[in-house]
């Protein structure tokens, strides 16, 4: 039987890429926020995958489930190892405090469900 209260992160960022898409179409901005995002994360003085975890440590601090659905994938597709996502939502923890570590706790569920997906 399936938890109604956990959150299926694969599925959550599926959604998202829909409705994403259905804003690229449709708003304007959209298309310049790709664009940045796509710079953001491209390689410079930090590699993707630094980039990546610092998007999921921030993610976690912003209370934002999108973005750990995001990024979480993210940080595994550019290649961190699950050692290297938990210490980065260790990391967030610390900075922000007692909400950080409830977000932090999705973050891990987020972790499991797209290491499965991703890693088998």
């Amino acid at each position: 039987m399936s938890d109604p209260t956990k959150t299926d992160y694969v599925q959550l960022r599926k959604n998202l890429d829909t409705k994403a898409g259905h804003l690229h179409k449709e708003v304007a901005a959209m298309k310049g926020f790709a664009a940045f995002h796509q710079a953001a994360l491209s390689e410079g003085a930090l590699d993707k995958k630094t980039k990546e975890l610092i998007c999921v440590a921030v993610g976690i601090t912003s209370r934002c489930q999108g973005c750990i659905a995001y990024h979480v994938r993210g940080a595994i597709l550019a290649g961190a190892s699950r050692e290297e996502v938990l210490d980065a939502i260790g990391v967030a923890m610390f900075m922000g405090g007692g909400p950080a570590m409830i977000y932090a706790t999705e973050a891990h569920e987020a972790l499991e469900q797209h290491w499965a997906a991703e890693k088998g």
